[in-house]
């Protein structure tokens, strides 16, 4: 199983399009609190109305809850200060959990210390901030899937059938 957590997100658009990536590969959303807007906000709804019914999601009110309900184990935590690229850790596991911060701060700079081993980066170049976190998330999930061998998922359409 696939876990997407996103740390106090803020931008109702970017939960939306992730949502609708966790519902495309069955991965489960959590978001942990504050959030940035209302989940039942039309923004967030929009993004993935068709989909939002095939969504797990789960809500905490802060890490600690987070973290209590779900362990730490297979963790990767998603930032732009990280030493590694994504492409050098082992994403193949049963359980794998990617960990997303805010759009405007990332992840806290105490939970980066904590799990420095297990931070990870998406490569770009030196003058580019960082990339769009719904973009991120599917670049992150997609390529854990892939080590997976994408589980569950359908490995051919329609196009192979004729």
């Amino acid at each position: 199983m696939l876990n997407i957590v996103l740390v106090e997100p803020e931008i109702p658009f970017n939960t939306g399009a992730i949502a609708r990536t966790c519902a495309c590969t069955g991965a489960v959303l959590h978001l942990i609190k504050p959030l940035g807007f209302d989940i039942s906000d039309s923004k967030v709804k929009r993004c993935g109305l068709d989909y939002w019914f095939l969504v797990d999601i789960r809500v905490y009110e802060n890490l600690d809850e987070y973290f209590e309900k779900n362990g730490d184990e297979n963790i990767f935590l998603a930032t732009t200060k990280a030493p590694k690229a994504y492409s050098e850790v082992d994403m193949s596991g049963d359980n794998v959990t990617l960990m997303f911060g805010k759009e405007t701060a990332g992840l806290p700079e105490w939970l980066r210390e904590k799990y420095r081993d297990r931070c990870i980066r998406i490569p770009m170049i030196s003058d580019a901030r960082s990339l769009n976190l719904s973009n991120s998330v599917a670049i992150l999930a997609y390529d854990a899937l892939r080590q997976q061998n994408f589980p569950g998922l359908l490995d051919e359409g329609s196009m192979a059938q004729t």
